[in-house]
């Protein structure tokens, strides 16, 4: 049975560091490709950071890079988001995600299979 269980979220500053966590049971992190996705009030759901099984490639929306980065530790079964220099406008639910196909494309709610729950982050102006 696959679970992926995002932890981690919570009020922080603008300016701010937080890091994510998204441990995973059923499947292997260093086999699937993964990635995190968020979704603010009133928003759709939208793309944040991903990383390819076949290469280790990772790829980031505009609006975070450079700020946010994406990580796994392979001895713990786990996906981790780093996310520095925090601005009110990240505040969301953050959803860990992965995918046992490639799609051909890595930034759509529809190339995975496997969601978390999801887990909050408030960053307060």
């Amino acid at each position: 049975q696959v679970q992926l269980e995002e932890s981690g979220g919570r009020l922080v500053e603008a300016g701010g560091s937080l890091r994510l966590s998204c441990a995973a049971s059923g499947l292997t992190v260093s086999s699937f490709g993964m990635g995190w996705f968020r979704q603010a009030p009133g928003k759709e759901r939208e793309f944040v950071a991903a990383r390819s099984w076949i290469g280790g490639s990772t790829y980031y929306a505009d609006s975070v890079k450079g700020r946010f980065t994406i990580s796994r530790d392979n001895a713990k079964n786990t996906l981790y988001l780093q996310m520095n220099s925090l601005k009110p406008e990240d505040t969301a639910v953050y959803y860990c995600v992965a995918r046992t196909r490639y799609s051909g494309t890595y930034a759509y709610t529809g190339d995975y299979n496997y969601w978390g729950q999801g887990t909050q982050v408030t960053v307060s102006s």
